[in-house]
């Protein structure tokens, strides 16, 4: 048992349970909400899981409903900067006082049933949102579906963006297998939104759920605003609706086309659509923070599926080449995402972010970027400064949202917490 004063000893206990990795399974986080009085049945949920894109519309979702005077809850992961970015309710994170204090008292209960760190956070969203009276919760899934800890919640409605070849180890190495686990998420009876390719959603009607897909019950239209986002389109059953979104690339608009579908099947109005999709922000996700007179684009692709989408964005931008600062997880198909993003580098500048052990030595990076200017450095200060010398008008940092999470602070000035990072 804890002191409960002691708020920074709880968030250094629950970033140490990072260290003992993820266990799939539904068991312990049921059991830890049951202990806590099941808190997700204080209010609506609705799953949204993915390969990519699922932060993006999940957040796009979030503001849609806010627009709409729904009170709104919206759990992500992982965060960027701050722990709090996990826990935002009508758009403002929730002070940290808060959420030690919760996670103070929820710690017990969860050391006795030996829940993850990804079941703590879940059940701790959970019980926060219960604590705001937030009227639907927004959850992002953290890995697969069937067995993450957020399918512990009961949806009424559940979002499925793609499906590509990620976290083979523990989905399966072919995107039928990956589909399979995400489908868990479903519900039969109950509607679902997707985005995923024709050729896999089979599998997922096999769920029995209410499933309109993009291209098939429902259709988008897309008309890019370069810098500025996208026009989208979106024409389903339940109504058509035409939105704006800051959302850059073909993917950011698509995930907010997506977006858009769910908000129409929750019944919110077209007005509340067009208005969130406006106000949606998502940072790291191909955002634009101007540095020292260069525009440099941070984007957290680290799968091939999302590299390649980031270099078509790009593309499409008018973008011909431009300097890279380039770190990622070891364990990450490094060489599919090195390939997607090679042809946009005039140089290569490798680094790591210091505060992951699960990081790959810059070193070691050399060989996946052949006849392309490389220097290495050792940290996001060291990488930074190398391309301050550069004086690029653009310059692109991707690879990993823990190296986005190290390099954005140090972009805006700000602060940043100083703690390991393994989820």
């Amino acid at each position: 048992m804890t002191d409960s004063g002691d708020l920074s000893g709880d968030l250094a206990w629950v970033f140490a349970r990072q260290r003992f990795g993820m266990h799939p399974g539904l068991g312990r986080v049921e059991a830890l909400l049951s202990r806590l009085g099941d808190p997700q049945r204080a209010f609506r949920t609705v799953l949204v899981g993915g390969t990519n894109g699922k932060g993006s519309t999940a957040a796009s979702l979030a503001a849609m409903l806010r627009a709409g005077g729904v009170r709104t809850g919206l759990f992500t992961s992982p965060h960027l900067t701050r722990f709090t970015e996990r826990f935002v309710v009508d758009g403002t994170e929730l002070p940290e006082a808060e959420v030690t204090a919760a996670l103070a008292e929820l710690r017990p209960h969860a050391e006795e049933v030996g829940a993850s760190f990804f079941e703590v956070i879940t059940a701790l969203g959970a019980e926060l949102f219960r604590g705001a009276g937030v009227e639907v919760a927004v959850m992002e899934v953290g890995l697969g579906g069937r067995l993450d800890a957020t399918n512990a919640l009961d949806p009424v409605l559940s979002v499925l963006t793609n499906v590509g070849l990620d976290h083979t180890e523990v989905l399966g190495d072919t995107r039928e297998a990956i589909a399979r686990e995400k489908a868990g998420i479903l519900r039969a009876g109950r509607p679902a939104v997707t985005g995923v390719a024709a050729d896999l959603r089979l599998i997922l009607r096999a769920e029995g759920a209410d499933l309109w897909a993009l291209g098939e019950e429902a259709h988008l239209s897309v008309q890019g605003r370069g810098w500025d986002g996208s026009d989208v389109t979106v024409g389903s059953p339940a109504g058509t609706v035409t939105l704006r979104t800051p959302l850059l690339g073909a993917h950011g608009a698509a995930n907010a086309g997506l977006a858009a579908l769910a908000a129409l099947r929750l019944g919110l109005s077209p007005e509340a659509v067009q208005a969130g999709a406006q106000a949606t922000q998502w940072p790291g996700r191909l955002e634009v923070i101007p540095w020292r007179g260069t525009r440099v684009l941070l984007d957290g692709a680290h799968n091939p599926d999302g590299a390649q989408a980031v270099a078509a964005a790009l593309q499409s931008l008018g973008v011909d080449r431009l300097p890279l600062v380039f770190g990622a997880a070891g364990d990450k198909d490094l060489a599919g995402v090195a390939a997607a993003l090679r042809p946009l580098a005039s140089e290569v500048i490798l680094t790591r972010a210091a505060l992951s052990p699960r990081a790959a030595d810059p070193a070691g990076l050399a060989h996946l970027f052949p006849e392309v200017p490389l220097t290495v450095t050792d940290s996001p200060q060291a990488a930074l400064a190398a391309l301050g010398d550069r004086r690029a008008p653009q310059a692109l940092v991707c690879g990993s949202l823990y190296l986005l999470g190290e390099v954005r602070p140090l972009l805006l000035g700000q602060a940043a917490e100083d703690r390991e990072r393994w989820q």
